[in-house]
């Protein structure tokens, strides 16, 4: 893609990739410019959140971006603490992630996902006002929607490999498994 290309995509909005009852919702920090310009959430070639979300187990395969309509049958959807694109995160205000953080509480009371994945601890310390929050399951809930803070899946996040990361999601995994397993079904 052409730099004029990428440029132009600044701003835009991503659709969400939701559905109501989600197992989990993962939260990303806003669009990247690749992302605005294709449509496709983690589009950018050095993301590794389509690899982990695999290596963890959430997909039986790894999907390509274009294919990520694909996890809404898993029960995962995508949205964004920040709506607009920008081509990085340091380009968001402290206040686009707390209004971003109301807005994201409006969207799960309304979709009421079992979990809440926010892809950025700082993304959310920030947005909910959790300036200790650490990697993890948060002790607050939003209704009954639990939070896991997982690492940011950016290239530009040295301190987490590929596989670190993995182990994470994976983490969260087998607590949806663990919680999916006692929920009563119809």
């Amino acid at each position: 893609m052409k730099p004029e290309e990428l440029e132009a995509a600044r701003d835009r909005l991503v659709p969400d990739l939701v559905a109501d009852g989600l197992r989990v919702l993962f939260c990303g920090i806003n669009p990247g410019l690749m992302t605005a310009a294709t449509g496709h959430h983690f589009a950018r070639p050095g993301n590794r959140f389509w690899p982990v979300l695999h290596r963890s187990g959430f997909t039986p395969r790894l999907l390509p971006p274009a294919e990520q309509a694909e996890i809404l049958a898993y029960g995962l959807g995508i949205t964004n603490v920040v709506a607009r694109a920008s081509a990085r995160a340091d380009e968001l205000t402290p206040e686009e992630y707390r209004e971003g953080g109301r807005i994201l509480r409006t969207k799960v009371e309304r979709l009421r996902p079992a979990w809440l994945a926010v892809v950025g601890v700082t993304a959310y310390r920030t947005a909910f006002g959790e300036p200790k929050a650490r990697i993890g399951p948060q002790p607050t809930t939003i209704g009954s929607t639990r939070i896991w803070a997982l690492p940011n899946p950016s290239g530009l996040n040295a301190h987490w490999t590929a596989q670190s990361m993995a182990e994470e999601y994976g983490r969260l995994r087998a607590a949806v498994e663990n919680e999916d397993g006692l929920r009563v079904r119809p």
